[in-house]
């Protein structure tokens, strides 16, 4: 080899490491300075900077049943895009821009006193308001129906909006209408609403102590449940008693969620979760989304006198990280938010509409949670969970769709006559 060639090689070398040296000096700095800046972020700060780096995904508003008490659902009568707070209304466009809300589980909701008549009218009804809702305000709202579609609208700016029907009463006690629901988008059941469906008994049935018939899930009652892990809906546990909580944890194989329940030790009001259920969510893997009413946040035995009207902020955080806490901190990884909001008549101060779930976060922050944690709370135990369900669906997609019928033989069925033919066969 040459002089000369060794020469320039030798140059080459030393021009290499330089700018190797030099890309260092600048990134090293520059990344210092990323830390430095988290690290010098207000707890709004880290707040904002957490929700915009994860989807918050709220598993419970009934803005759809409002459009329907109040419009009819006539979108065209209300403006969701302007300011409603003088309103009634929980919810708009800028208040979920405020509040920062990633995803939006809809609640379709139809009244018990649709059951046995026509309540699958009514579903539809509210499955069409949710899905025009989000067609007519394209620039902000995406429909989803997979957990990457909320990460995806998420990534996108926009609030992914899915479908929960409310109510297992919804499906007339036909599978064949479960499936159909699937179909249009829906992507949670709430297995019953407060009252009984043919199949499952609800949490009244706890408050009274007399559960009507089942005590839980009968046969067929199973046999929804089994359906909805074929399918990939995600099996909805608020509203339930107790006996169904169990019965359905006995036979899932996807986790459960609940998409507005409290910590009954907290508060005793059995539309929450209790202890041995909350350890049951655990093992299933879970979700537990925290509900906002404060009917179901400040009442007996933490709060001994407690006016059930009124609740703060600082009531919800308890049951928050008291479901955090169960088995041992275990239950960091089953913690949500279910608001409820426009389907409570109060709420607590400091949460009294969308925009407020900043403040939430903040809030926690100020208590030491850690930005894993808050990431689990916002929205990672809900889209883990919605995941699990897929792969389930995956797992069984060669069997074949349940065909069985239910019974129509008890008193609501044969004398109802808006049935036009029963099949008893």
């Amino acid at each position: 080899m040459s002089l000369e060639r060794k020469h320039w090689i030798g140059i080459t070398l030393v021009s290499l490491l330089v700018i190797a040296l030099l890309i260092v000096a600048i990134a090293v700095p520059l990344n210092n300075q990323r830390e430095w800046a988290d690290s010098t972020l207000t707890s709004r700060g880290l707040a904002m900077k957490y929700l915009s780096e994860t989807p918050l995904v709220d598993g419970h508003n009934d803005l759809p049943w409002q459009l329907k008490s109040l419009y009819n659902n006539r979108l065209q009568t209300i403006d969701l895009s302007t300011d409603l707070s003088h309103t009634t209304l929980h919810t708009d466009i800028p208040r979920l821009r405020a509040g920062k809300v990633g995803g939006q589980f809809w609640a379709a909701y139809t009244s018990c006193a649709s059951q046995y008549k026509d309540a699958i009218l009514h579903i539809l009804e509210q499955i069409d308001v949710i899905k025009r809702m989000s067609d007519m305000y394209p620039d902000h709202f995406q429909f989803v129906t997979t957990a990457d579609g909320i990460v995806e609208a998420h990534s996108n700016g926009k609030v992914a909006s899915l479908i929960g029907v409310e109510g297992g009463h919804n499906i007339d006690s036909n599978l064949g209408v479960l499936r159909m629901l699937y179909e249009l988008g829906t992507r949670y059941m709430t297995v019953t609403h407060s009252c009984n469906t043919p199949w499952a008994d609800n949490w009244r049935e706890d408050f009274d102590r007399t559960p009507e018939h089942l005590d839980g899930l009968s046969e067929f009652g199973q046999k929804v449940i089994k359906e909805m892990n074929r399918l990939g809906m995600l099996i909805d546990l608020s509203h339930v008693s107790v006996a169904t909580m169990n019965d359905v944890l006995d036979i899932t194989q996807a986790p459960v969620i609940f998409s507005h329940s409290s910590a009954f030790s907290v508060c005793g009001s059995y539309r929450n979760v209790p202890d041995d259920v909350l350890k049951r969510v655990v093992q299933n893997k879970g979700v537990v989304m925290v509900n906002f009413y404060t009917v179901y946040i400040n009442c007996p035995p933490r709060n001994i006198s407690a006016d059930p009207s009124e609740a703060t902020m600082d009531q919800v955080i308890e049951h928050i990280e008291y479901i955090r806490g169960i088995e041992n901190g275990a239950g960091i990884d089953i913690v949500g938010l279910g608001s409820d909001y426009d389907g409570v008549g109060t709420l607590p101060t400091g949460l009294e509409d969308v925009s407020k779930f900043p403040d939430l976060i903040t809030a926690l922050i100020d208590r030491g949670w850690t930005e894993e944690e808050i990431k689990k709370l916002l929205g990672e135990n809900l889209l883990r969970v919605f995941r699990e369900t897929e792969r389930v669906r995956d797992d069984l997609k060669t069997e074949l769709p349940d065909d069985e019928t239910i019974p129509r033989d008890n008193v609501w069925e044969t004398n109802n006559t808006c049935r036009t033919y029963v099949w008893q066969g």
